[in-house]
């Protein structure tokens, strides 16, 4: 039962892939899973991530400040920059320059953690370096959005807590005190975490690429082709930023991930709020949410394939 429960685990990028076809066939089977659903989702998420973490994980981390300063400092550097370049490469038109530059500057998304599990990743540090970035977006990304793509990008900074609190804090604490005063109950139900949380993340994208499923028909390729080079070159120059600064393999995969992953739906939302008049931005956004969870999830497989459990830790590839 367990080699089948991470078969299925490890093919997560099928899931997702299949779930976004799925939703461009007949996006009423997933749009259904939208507004207070994907809270409600990536707070299970949380919660799965949060069962397999000890106080004694993030203590070993907080004596690891340089790799969280590295993570937050490739986040707000490199993928803002790339978004504008591979925008000004590719000659996109006003909105989806737009859309790819906004996503660029959003914090790291709650599906890296998943990732970075799945890839026997640095656990702890990812969820502190998600969680730096989110708090820093309330800075970053409008005035990085200001500056990059031209336009002042509001952001409601109580309301992000809120949902920061929600989504990433409230359940993982409870995760935490559970893996303490609850070992059976976690024990039992740990094997089935990992895939529970890849069935939400697959719903999330497929619901965010279904609700924008006509717009994607009409914009061709060059969408896919942007976004594609954004989160590809964000994996690569994240990890390699983390390697030339003489992190672990461990810690570079985290980073790699991190980096690479990006808070889309924060992007899409902020995109339909404040660009009303350019709906193909929010779509860059929805392709991002799907795109960035598959080469995320083929890494996290490629790295969890290669690394036993408990491997020990050493720098480089």
């Amino acid at each position: 039962m367990n080699r089948l429960l991470s078969l299925l685990t490890n093919l997560f990028p099928v899931w997702v892939l299949l779930g976004g076809a799925l939703a461009l066939v007949n996006p009423g089977w997933f749009t259904w899973f939208s507004g207070d659903s994907i809270t409600w989702g990536l707070a299970v998420i949380m919660l799965g991530m949060g069962l397999t973490l000890s106080v004694e994980d993030f203590r070993s981390v907080l004596k690891l400040p340089r790799a969280v300063a590295v993570g937050f400092a490739a986040q707000y550097f490199i993928m803002p920059l790339l978004g504008w370049t591979i925008a000004r490469l590719l000659r996109l038109d006003s909105a989806l320059a737009v859309g790819l530059i906004l996503v660029a500057c959003c914090p790291g998304g709650t599906a890296s953690n998943v990732v970075t599990f799945l890839a026997r990743g640095n656990l702890a540090l990812s969820v502190l370096m998600t969680m730096a970035s989110t708090l820093g977006a309330i800075v970053m990304t409008p005035l990085l959005t200001k500056w990059l793509a031209g336009t002042y990008v509001p952001v409601d900074a109580w309301g992000l807590f809120v949902s920061t609190v929600k989504i990433v804090l409230a359940p993982l604490t409870v995760g935490v005190a559970l893996h303490h005063l609850a070992p059976r109950f976690v024990k039992l139900i740990l094997p089935v975490s990992p895939l529970v949380s890849v069935l939400a993340i697959t719903l999330i994208c497929a619901s965010i690429i279904g609700s924008s499923a006509e717009q994607l028909k009409r914009s061709g390729c060059v969408v896919l082709l942007a976004v594609l080079a954004l989160h590809t070159g964000g994996f690569c120059l994240g990890y390699l930023v983390a390697w030339l600064l003489r992190l672990d393999r461990i810690n570079c995969r985290t980073v790699s991930i991190e980096v690479g992953m990006q808070n889309s739906g924060l992007g899409a939302a902020l995109a339909r709020k404040h660009f009303p008049h350019l709906p193909e931005a929010a779509l860059v956004c929805a392709i991002s949410a799907t795109l960035h969870s598959v080469i995320g999830s083929a890494l996290a497989g490629w790295w969890r394939w290669r690394t036993p459990p408990k491997s020990g830790e050493k720098r480089g590839p």
